[in-house]
Formats: structure tokens, C-alpha cells, sequence
């Protein structure tokens, strides 16, 4: 079940991994962007149950609508 939509700020995602966060949903924050100004393939998602702040890659996770639960 992959997202045929590509992400954007502010969407809600499902993170399929790494295990650590994996199953949690969190909301695409920023495109991480490297020294030098250089950007980067990976997004910035912050993971809505945990303080934290995680680094994926666009098959690290998928966009979900609004009423997604997970139950």
C-alpha cells in the first residue's frame, strides 16, 4: 500500500520505518536540506506520539488522509 501522492509540508504520514517509529503517524515538517545550502532526497518528519524529529526517505513512509486511525 504506497502513496501515489507525493509529499508536501504539512501532510500527515504513515511511518513505515525505521522499526523505531515505524506504525506511528507523524506530519512532513520540512525537505532536509544539507550543509551548503545542497538539497537532500529526504524529508524532515516529526512524529506526532514522540518529541522527536526523524530523517526518511520517501519509501520510508506513506501520505494518509485526515480520518486515518490506527486502531
Amino acid at each position: 500500500m504506497r502513496s501515489a501522492i507525493a509529499p508536501k509540508i504539512g501532510d500527515k504520514v504513515l511511518i513505515l520505518r525505521p522499526a523505531y517509529v515505524a506504525g506511528r503517524v507523524g506530519k512532513v515538517f520540512a525537505k532536509e536540506v544539507l550543509s551548503g545550502d545542497y538539497p537532500s532526497e529526504r524529508w524532515l518528519i516529526r512524529v506526532d506520539s514522540e518529541d522527536i524529529v526523524v530523517s526518511l526517505n520517501s519509501k520510508e513512509f506513506e501520505v494518509v488522509n485526515d480520518d486515518f486511525e490506527i486502531s
